[in-house]
């Protein structure tokens, strides 16, 4: 007689909830699943010590039928699929028939569910898989779900139940994630009977974002919106001051169904780029539409791991749309933006408001910024502060010669941060537009020579009118109805004030004087210098408050952006050395780098095969940091060998650039003057990313007036 026979029905359900029922979290989501796809606009979920004593999930969606009741619990029964064809165009979450069987199989289920809204309905009550009640019972139109006693037929399964918080934190988790992903349906979450979410059903995201996350999250998220042939993109992503400190906050939706896509993840993370600290993450709520044929869902029973068959083209449109948005805003957080960084999930909503003016970057000057203060007149500056600056004084005194050398190294005849252009040529020279009739002069023998060799080249300051144009359309406004995101809706100060005199001066005639320009920020605020703080940070202020900035961070941006160029560009002059250096590897590594000298040179790296295991370096980019050479293309190669093949020119080039921006910057404790400071100024107003490092930390912060005037109590 032969030894394998068919296993039984009811064991057969429970060996299956295995995979479909791993712990209490795994039921809300089957439930609440098919609750979304019967078209509720209301689902209550209440749980009772984490899940394992009671889940009970109500909606008020299409129902079941009467004759339908018994057979939603016999296993693969579904009213979502009918042949192999539809598993290519899976429009509904739900779509295996697994669910229902597997979580009757290890727990005790009622079901009160009506198709029509007459008061009658069909009670069936299944207990490890067996169906023990079968009856009338009033009920309006929707399905009612009880799951009690989880695991109680299985107690090794229950054995391994974690903590009632922990449990309730995956339950918790799943809800929030289904509340961003429809918007639209009023969910309620309860547990053992207070309240953890409640949301209206709107439609409007960012409330949930508000009731999941908290208002101050909420207000410091930028929408993102995109379109493709073949996927369509919404939501929102936090602004880079506002991290966490693992991927948990980001938030991927594909057609309604909340999924882990480390591919998306990615793509996210390469639009922040050096936007974000190192191992920070972003939040973000991301909510992408394709043709179901374009992903496959049937992967596991969770249906949270997909496959896109398009994933190279997804991840190219989602970092192009984030990026898009990121591009568009100022980041300079506030003296309070940490307290953000630490928000977590709330369990009680707090309304807030939100409004989508036209223009929120430039307000009414008779009321600027919202506060009904007067805007910037020419010559502004604080009460108190001594501002002797005239229409015709006379232009900045030029850098000294050695105080921009310290800044900014010896002057190179190749892609040097001044050219030798003459003998009326003065490094570091700031003169204020016009002041010198020789300027014109000066400029144009200066742009021939620096037009391929510049560094960083500023961009001319765009009008208020420009501003008002590129204003935010999404601000979101506190309860006094100003603007709160910071900058954003700032008073634009005269264009004839000191603030704007001083810096558009400096970043307009470095410029004229490079004979280049490029975009640049665009929006980035004037700023006029005010002084220096413990020898790190720089003090400055225009019309809209007090900014500070990280000297060092500063610096560091504006070199990685000329390095970033340079190990992009043909090597055209090397500095040929006197006694060459050697690099040693183990054979495996001598092995791999020697497949990778060509990438290498393609960045300006050159490297020489010299006996068994080494290489010899006979010269190298005449740019890279004075003294550091060496040691730069040591770890620039020891970080090649440990990506391997994963490395290709655009990570290698940025790469290096940051190792050399790091290696040239001034440090913390280096004492600058007014010149100096002015100049690097200048210098980052000009770069297209001022606002972080290449390492993601923020450059400068801004304090503004109101926020001084409430700290000494002159406005309450």
């Amino acid at each position: 007689m032969g030894i394998i026979r068919v296993l039984d029905e009811q064991l057969a359900n429970q060996i299956a909830a295995g995979e479909v029922v791993e712990r209490p979290a795994s039921v809300v989501k089957e439930l609440v699943e098919n609750a979304v796809d019967a078209g509720a606009t209301t689902i209550d979920i209440a749980v009772e010590e984490g899940g394992l004593q009671l889940i009970r999930v109500t909606d008020n969606g299409s129902g079941i039928q009467h004759e339908d009741m018994e057979i939603a619990f016999s296993r693969h029964a579904t009213s979502k699929i009918q042949s192999d064809r539809d598993l290519f165009r899976i429009a509904s979450l739900g779509f295996r028939g697994e669910a229902l069987p597997s979580i009757a199989a290890v727990a005790r289920v009622s079901c009160v569910s009506s198709a029509e809204d007459s008061g009658l309905g069909r009670l069936i009550r299944m207990e490890g898989g067996k169906l023990t009640a079968d009856e009338h019972a009033g009920a309006s139109q929707g399905t009612d779900m009880s799951v009690s006693d989880l695991f109680f037929n299985t107690p090794a399964r229950l054995k391994y139940m974690k903590s009632i918080q922990t449990e309730l934190g995956h339950i918790s988790d799943y809800v929030y994630r289904i509340a961003l992903a429809h918007p639209g349906i009023a969910f309620s979450l309860t547990h053992n009977g207070g309240s953890l979410l409640r949301t209206r059903g709107d439609g409007d995201r960012l409330q949930v974002i508000a009731a999941v996350y908290g208002t101050n999250t909420a207000k410091a998220m930028i929408p993102v919106q995109g379109d493709h042939p073949d996927y369509d993109l919404q939501g929102f992503i936090s602004k880079p001051e506002l991290t966490r400190a693992n991927r948990n906050g980001i938030t991927t939706i594909v057609n309604g169904r909340y999924i882990r896509s480390y591919a998306v993840q990615q793509a996210l993370l390469q639009a922040y780029h050096t936007l974000l600290p190192i191992n920070r993450f972003p939040l973000a709520v991301l909510e992408i539409g394709m043709h179901p044929g374009l992903v496959d869902v049937n992967v596991h029973p969770s249906k949270l791991e997909v496959r896109f068959s398009k994933e190279a083209e997804l991840r190219e449109f989602v970092e192009h749309v984030a990026g898009e948005a990121l591009g568009k805003r100022r980041h300079i957080p506030g003296p309070d933006a940490g307290r953000a960084e630490n928000s977590k999930p709330v369990f009680k909503q707090e309304e807030i408001r939100f409004h989508r003016p036209e223009s929120a970057f430039a307000p009414d000057r008779a009321n600027a910024g919202g506060t009904g203060r007067k805007p910037a007149e020419p010559g502004w500056a604080p009460k108190g502060y001594r501002n002797d600056r005239r229409d015709d004084a006379p232009a900045s005194p030029p850098i000294p010669r050695d105080a921009a050398e310290r800044l900014y190294g010896r002057v190179q005849p190749e892609g040097a941060l001044f050219r030798e252009a003459g003998a009326d040529w003065t490094a570091g020279r700031l003169p204020a537009r016009a002041a010198d009739a020789n300027a014109e002069t000066v400029a144009a023998e200066t742009a021939a020579a620096s037009a391929a060799a510049s560094p960083l080249q500023a961009a001319p300051y765009p009008d208020a009118d420009e501003k008002k144009n590129a204003a935010d359309s999404s601000a979101i406004l506190s309860d006094d109805g100003a603007a709160i995101f910071s900058g954003d809706s700032a008073a634009v100060p005269s264009e004839d004030s000191a603030a704007v005199r001083s810096a558009d001066s400096a970043a307009g005639t470095y410029a004229a004087e490079t004979g280049t320009a490029t975009e640049g920020a665009g929006d980035f605020p004037e700023l006029s210098w005010v002084g220096q703080l413990h020898g790190t940070y720089l003090i400055a202020q225009n019309a809209d408050g007090m900014y500070l900035i990280d000297q060092h961070a500063a610096h560091e941006r504006i070199n990685y952006e000329y390095y970033y160029r340079k190990f992009g560009t043909p090597l055209a002059a090397s500095q040929q050395l006197i006694v060459p250096f050697t690099l040693e590897y183990t054979s495996s590594e001598a092995a791999n780098l020697t497949q990778l000298l060509p990438l290498l040179t393609e960045a300006g790296v050159e490297l020489e095969p010299f006996g068994t295991n080494a290489f010899l370096v006979r010269s190298h980019p005449e740019w890279l940091p004075k003294g550091d050479e060496q040691s730069v293309i040591a770890e620039i190669v020891e970080w090649v060998l440990s990506e391997k093949k994963a490395v290709d020119i655009a990570k290698l080039r940025e790469k290096s650039a940051i190792l050399c921006s790091c290696k040239a910057s001034i440090k913390a404790n280096d004492r600058m003057n007014r010149e100096e400071g002015e100049f690097l100024l200048a210098r980052l107003a000009a770069c297209s990313q001022p606002y972080t490092c290449p390492h993601g930390r923020p450059i400068l912060v801004h304090i503004s007036t109101y926020q001084l005037e409430k700290m000494f109590k002159r406005v309450m």
